[in-house]
């Protein structure tokens, strides 16, 4: 055995993966925009957080003997949004992500706050009319946009600019985390609603499997938004938006795999992540195993 294939002299973990091969079938993004929230805090923080804790995640997963270590993903670093608001992170979100997506298979973009969505969604098709759109989240994020742009109205923000509401699926839904407003537009727009009492009783991946089901036969292609506030709150320290009740981690997981094997999806963000009131690198080290199950999923296309 030489030096080089002694796991306690060298260790390949998920981190390793990143490379500046632009050639990589899977592209990675950091979107760091942290002003806009509703709850004020350091979403932008996330990106380095989570590609910092990949170095905690191995390449092999023993359950099902997948094997990440002959796959690469380009790092195409971060977005420079600092300082921006919301409704200024469009362009320049947009603008790093179009070539991403014309060049890869799929790309990963960690937020961020949730309103990196939007920008997200107008990049995967600028007409807003072929592109479908799935959310794991607590909230609908339906908020009226009078007082401007947020992480709290992205998804309404893409109904007004012409987003098809039969082409929005919004899973995982909390109680009393939503208000009665969001619900009707949510039913009047036409969106596929699975409330968190649906995705546990059923299961999350099933949901989801449903919702991507009917997303595919209308869109050519897939956006996801996995934010990870749909998480029970107790597992979730560094999600503020979080609630009693969320889904487990396992669920989280094993919903991105099924989904991230499906191919009309292209893109997948990661929001609502506050490295400041993480505890135990608990949310850091969920969010890195996310990534690592987005990846499994992918190649099993």
């Amino acid at each position: 055995m030489t030096d080089t294939d002694s796991d306690c002299r060298s260790w390949f973990s998920a981190a390793d993966l990143l490379t500046s091969d632009a050639g990589a079938p899977v592209a990675l993004l950091g979107a760091p925009l942290g002003l806009g929230s509703i709850t004020p805090g350091r979403c932008d923080l996330a990106p380095a957080t989570v590609r910092g804790a990949m170095k905690r995640m191995s390449v092999y997963d023993l359950e099902t003997q997948t094997d990440l270590s002959a796959l690469r993903v380009f790092d195409a670093g971060d977005v420079g949004l600092d300082g921006a608001q919301p409704a200024e992170a469009l362009a320049p979100i947009v603008e790093r992500l179009s070539p991403l997506l014309r060049a890869h298979a799929l790309t990963i973009v960690l937020g961020g706050n949730n309103a990196v969505t939007r920008p997200c969604v107008h990049a995967l098709d600028p007409t807003l009319q072929k592109v479908g759109l799935l959310t794991l989240d607590a909230h609908f994020d339906l908020r009226d946009t009078d007082c401007g742009l947020t992480n709290g109205n992205p998804v309404w923000a893409l109904l007004q600019e012409g987003l098809p509401g039969a082409h929005v699926a919004q899973i995982g839904l909390l109680p009393f985390a939503n208000t009665k407003k969001a619900h009707e537009k949510a039913k009047s727009a036409g969106i596929y609603v699975a409330t968190i009492r649906a995705c546990q009783a059923k299961g999350l991946a099933a949901i989801a499997e449903n919702a991507l089901e009917r997303l595919s036969a209308q869109c050519d292609v897939i956006h996801v938004d996995f934010d990870i506030d749909v998480i029970e709150r107790a597992r979730m320290p560094g999600a503020p938006g979080a609630r009693p009740g969320g889904v487990s981690p396992q669920d989280f997981f094993d919903a991105a795999r099924l989904i991230c094997a499906h191919p009309k999806v292209r893109s997948v963000d990661l929001t609502e992540f506050d490295p400041s009131l993480d505890v135990a690198n608990i949310t850091a080290l969920t969010a890195a195993r996310w990534t690592c199950e987005v990846l499994a999923g992918f190649l099993k296309r």
